[in-house]
């Protein structure tokens, strides 16, 4: 893509790209509190429920990775307008379903319009933002990403609350179709045209058989298959057969890295995804940071919904409106801290760990003061305010330091394995939260339940707050071995002298 259009507009620019992101994760999150109008509304049963929220999450996580590898290939324009428009049309499609079969079906499909449409956008701010400014770039997409978990509940609810019955759910879906509509508008107008296309893409018109294999089919089919049997038991089968289902599942990943090394070893352009990425220390490390965040953070609003709304008997738009303390704080401070983080992101992850797990720690104790005379849903708005720091630290610095050494040729890829990894340990966190949560509340209180879950949650952080300080340890032996290399014409002059 050529830059200079950019560089004229580069707000336009940014609209374009993340308002899309915004919608597929609202439809993450916002779905949620619908879930028992929905039970209701289609008379689905607990099966079909779970679905609802795990089949988009399924299909998200299997269309990220061959669909960053296309757009390296072939150009992320054309399969940014791909996956928008695949969105919208399958948001409408789910707004409509008089199933449960129906609506399942099109949250599958919506799951892969947002997995192709996700990379896309990575790699395009890879692609046309550098330094300071791409760091500004993953903050603003951080603030539209945390905004999106946050908000989500509290739009949901609005509906859900203030529509007729058997309206509101459907809206949480229909709402996305005018948004589409509208970026395809500000998209054509505003994102950047292609340059010629450089070596490594094909043009769209050249695209054979032969060009298709670059796409790595034997790659795409052992990647698949390997996440839907390792995500399968979190959603399903949770099980002796899950269990096997998961071992099996990463044999067929182990099957996938041997391929692709193999494959790597005849052609160096042919497999999905450059193993080289796993040997740059600043993708690996802070790629995990934020898994293992992700494993732990969206259980937190999970299990708040189940408690706000089952235990405290308080309607969706309240259970929503709790999200505001953190949807602030994302907003406030997300973009300034991507602005800072080539100077200061280590800290920023060691200090939102920190303040992730202290955060977590205070849902409980909030939840523990509702049984006492000094309870209020304040301590729990402030708490979670917190939580809305924690991750307008994490996310945008993750995001930022994760990308800084990976190639805008390998940035889609590169993009795909890391939202694929968020989105299975977003997987595993609520399957395991969840069970922990009902297993608690099968012999106790909501009040319980949550005072438990957000003690395991707090311990969960703890393997974030661990890998940000090797992150921030890694990057500190990184720069003194670059300052060291600087001085070192300096001392050889001077020896000349």
């Amino acid at each position: 893509m050529t830059s200079t259009a950019q560089k004229k507009q580069p707000v336009r620019v940014m609209i374009a790209l993340l308002t899309p992101l915004f919608a597929a994760l609202l439809s993450i999150s916002s779905v949620m509190v619908a879930i028992p109008a929905i039970e209701v509304g289609l008379d689905a049963d607990s099966s079909a429920l779970q679905w609802v929220l795990s089949g988009y999450a399924l299909a998200f996580g299997i269309a990220l990775v061959p669909a960053g590898r296309a757009g390296d290939l072939w150009g992320r324009r054309g399969l940014y307008f791909t996956g928008v428009v695949a969105f919208g049309l399958t948001s409408l499609l789910a707004a409509v379903a008089v199933d449960p079969l129906m609506l399942n079906v099109a949250r599958v499909l919506m799951g892969l319009g947002a997995g192709v449409l996700m990379p896309q956008i990575i790699g395009m701010i890879q692609e046309l933002f550098e330094g300071p400014e791409r760091g500004r770039a993953y903050g603003l997409m951080s603030t539209v990403i945390g905004l999106a978990v946050a908000t989500g509940p509290l739009i949901g609810g609005f509906f859900v609350d203030l529509t007729p019955e058997n309206i509101g759910w459907r809206l949480t879906f229909l709402v996305n179709v005018p948004i589409a509509v509208v970026v395809l508008v500000v998209a054509l107008l505003w994102l950047p045209r292609p340059d010629p296309a450089p070596a490594h893409q094909a043009s769209p018109r050249a695209r054979s058989a032969r060009e298709l294999l670059r796409l790595d089919p034997v790659g795409l089919v052992l990647l698949s298959a390997g996440i839907v049997l390792v995500m399968l038991p979190f959603i399903q089968f949770r099980n002796l057969l899950g269990a096997a289902l998961a071992a099996a599942g990463l044999l067929v990943l182990a099957g996938w890295t041997w391929w692709e090394k193999w494959l790597r070893n005849r052609d160096p352009d042919a497999p999905m995804v450059d193993l080289r990425l796993f040997t740059l220390p600043s993708y690996v490390l802070n790629s995990a940071v934020l898994s293992l965040y992700f494993t732990a953070m969206p259980p937190i609003w999970a299990m708040l919904t189940i408690y706000l709304q089952q235990g405290l008997g308080h309607g969706a738009l309240l259970a929503g409106a709790m999200t505001l303390p953190s949807a602030a704080m994302i907003l406030l401070f997300s973009a300034q801290v991507g602005k800072h983080t080539p100077r200061l992101g280590p800290k920023f992850l060691v200090a939102g760990t920190c303040i992730s797990i202290f955060s977590t720690l205070g849902i409980g104790a909030s939840v523990w003061l509702m049984s006492t005379d000094y309870g209020s849903l304040w301590w729990l708005g402030i708490v979670l305010g917190l939580n809305g720091l924690s991750q307008a630290l994490i996310i945008p610095a993750a995001q930022t330091l994760s990308m800084q050494d990976v190639p805008a040729h390998m940035a889609g890829a590169a993009g795909g394995v890391a939202q694929t990894a968020q989105r299975i340990f977003t997987a595993m966190g609520l399957a395991f939260v969840t069970g922990i949560y009902f297993a608690v509340l099968a012999g106790s209180s909501h009040e319980t339940a949550m005072m438990v879950s957000s003690a395991v949650i707090s311990l969960m952080m703890t393997a974030s707050l661990a890998t940000a300080l090797l992150a921030a340890r890694r990057a500190r032996q990184a720069r003194r071995a670059h300052q060291q290399s600087d001085a070192e014409p300096e001392r050889a002059l001077s020896a000349g002298e």
